[in-house]
């Protein structure tokens, strides 16, 4: 009887520590479309990466519901057609309950349209700043279901303007990149600066991946302009201000918030790019920043200057932690958790681990929460759109460093005067 008790309480123990094995075997899996190769590679993989290291300091923490925030991740290749075949799967196949991504418009307003929105799957954005992400919420296109931890280029736009008067930009030349980021960019840029006095002498869109730009630039050099605003990525970007140096062009440049990038100054030459300066959208430093500043690099290998690496930190940190409030995979339930991740009324809350434990711990006791994060507080509007303020950076012996800042009410007010 008592080899029989034994044996019994043996089995069971075993039982036991299965079933620990398989909560801790546990998985949560979200989709992430990357834009890991193709003109915008550099940003994908600080996003990826990104994402990856706020599910660690969140699985570290204790996990959701007792399962690691794992990521199912594709890359776009930087094409909207390519992303939308990777959605499809990750949403009809892998049923996952949100996706990340992607960083440019130009991949996440296909996902968006042909994909999540009617799926009503939950997706984040990073990095898309496109104006037509705003439009499409406003006119009932998206379900509700979309978020992005970027500013509107409604807003850039204002800002860089307001920026290139300041810095002596009196007749500028334009080349930008003729999808909807670059053209959206583009005009609310040109609304401002013309209204701030700026003439604008050639405005010349390009198509991308081309083996060379030279008539491109040769068109943007007539009529004398003082400097050239580029709106581009970081590839495409080098190969035409290469060109522009070259032929003669003036060597002062106006550049938006994804030519803040080493591989592009390298690849420029950091000797002209004595009068380089742009605009991105900005920080209100808290403890998070500090923290992802510090231990970025270590995990992921790359700068955390890199565009879109601090905000790709936060979608991922705001994903799991709906994810956790939702108290399941339900993407409903996460929708309306994202704005509770961000309660202005909640506790506030940091990244790492220690601060993931705390979150979890209110979230499990039923109280409000705040996160706080890389790039500051933020809340979200009904249309996912979230407010901040703008850096304002030059290129300083070979690297990018802060000039200045126009805070969200600076915006704000200089948007409400153009707008009389």
């Amino acid at each position: 009887m008592k080899k029989t008790i034994f044996q019994l309480t043996t089995a069971l123990a075993l039982l036991a520590a299965a079933g620990v094995a398989h909560a801790a075997d546990c998985k949560i899996t979200v989709g992430l479309v990357m834009e890991l190769t193709g003109p915008a590679g550099e940003y994908g993989q600080a996003g990826a990466k990104s994402v990856e290291m706020a599910f660690r300091d969140i699985n570290a923490a204790g996990g959701v519901r007792g399962c690691d925030l794992v990521t199912d991740t594709r890359d776009s290749q930087s094409q909207g057609n390519v992303a939308v075949d990777a959605a499809t799967q990750l949403v009809q196949v892998k049923k996952v309950p949100v996706i990340i991504g992607g960083i440019i418009s130009s991949v996440s307003i296909p996902i968006l349209t042909s994909v999540t929105a009617p799926a009503k799957i939950v997706q984040v954005s990073p990095a898309s700043s496109s104006p037509t992400l705003t439009a499409l919420g406003r006119d009932g296109k998206t379900n509700g279901i979309f978020f992005r931890t970027i500013t509107s280029d409604a807003l850039q736009g204002v800002a860089a303007a307001k920026y290139a008067i300041d810095k002596g930009f009196k007749k500028l030349s334009i080349i930008h990149v003729n999808n909807d980021f670059g053209v959206n960019m583009v005009a609310e840029f040109s609304r401002a600066y013309k209204a701030l006095g700026g003439t604008i002498v050639s405005d010349t869109p390009y198509n991308e991946k081309q083996s060379s730009y030279a008539s491109e630039v040769t068109a943007a050099m007539a009529g004398n302009p003082d400097g050239l605003y580029l709106v581009s990525t970081p590839v495409d970007g080098a190969t035409i201000a290469r060109t522009w140096i070259s032929q003669g062009g003036v060597q002062k440049f106006l550049l938006n918030d994804g030519m803040n990038s080493p591989d592009f100054i390298e690849s420029v030459g950091a000797d002209y790019l004595k009068d380089a300066y742009g605009t991105s959208s900005g920080t209100s430093p808290t403890a998070s920043t500090d923290y992802f500043m510090k231990n970025y690099k270590d995990f992921s290998g790359i700068e955390p200057s890199n565009p879109a690496a601090d905000r790709s930190y936060d979608a991922g940190a705001i994903v799991g932690l709906a994810i956790a409030i939702a108290g399941s995979d339900d993407p409903a339930k996460i929708k309306d958790a994202m704005y509770r991740a961000v309660d202005p009324q909640g506790t506030p809350i940091h990244a790492g681990k220690e601060e993931f434990a705390k979150a979890l711990g209110l979230i499990k006791d039923g109280k409000p929460i705040r996160y706080e994060g890389v790039i500051g507080p933020v809340s979200f509007d009904k249309y996912g759109d979230i407010t901040g303020p703008f850096r304002l950076w030059k290129i300083t012996d070979g690297k990018v460093t802060t000039d200045g800042e126009m805070s969200t009410d600076d915006v704000n007010k200089l948007q409400a005067q153009l707008n009389k």
